[in-house]
């Protein structure tokens, strides 16, 4: 365990597990459609990896870097990086690390719902429900977390720790200083 970690909450064992899980019920849900996995970069890259690998459905990769204004209940997007593909009349779904306050899922999803797609949906590997603010849901979500600063596949703090290969929670003095 890296000595700025405080506690494991998920190894890296059961995040493919959960990975796995999620593909059965996304393959269930689109039986035998296309769908487009919009990766929010660059925290999703490791999960979207991993649940692409586990998924049964014909898939396409693409990719939007994004970020919000600061302030919690602004809904104001600055998109860094779109989307190549035209998503008119395909599935979509947004792969994100975590769902927290609920404002980059927010943005995101109405932005490409004004782009005709057939659907878009959220896939989320962590959700945070005790830090949101927008009243969102993903559609499918790995695990449930407290409320605290974590840290690992794909997560980040100052743009390290991103290569750790389970989550977990990041020691107070390292984020607190």
């Amino acid at each position: 365990m890296h000595k700025d970690i405080k506690e494991i909450l998920y190894t890296e064992e059961e995040i493919k597990a959960k990975c796995d899980e999620l593909a059965k019920q996304i393959d269930q849900d689109y039986a035998g459609q296309e769908i487009l996995l919009v990766g929010l970069l660059k925290g999703s890259v490791p999960f979207m990896a991993e649940l692409a690998k586990h998924l049964k459905s014909d898939v396409k990769f693409d990719f939007m870097s994004v970020s919000s204004y600061s302030g919690v209940e602004s809904k104001t997007l600055v998109v860094r990086q779109d989307i190549k593909e035209d998503i008119r009349g395909k599935n979509v779904l947004i792969v994100e690390d975590i769902l927290d306050t609920g404002k980059t899922l927010y943005n995101v999803k109405e932005m490409l719902e004004k782009r005709h797609a057939k659907s878009v949906k959220i896939v989320t590997l962590l959700d945070k429900e005790e830090g949101r603010v927008f009243d969102m849901k993903a559609d499918y979500s790995g695990f449930k977390i407290p409320n605290a600063f974590v840290v690992g596949y794909g997560l980040d703090f100052n743009e390290r720790y991103r290569q750790l290969p389970y989550i977990g929670i990041l020691k107070e003095d390292c984020y607190k200083k």
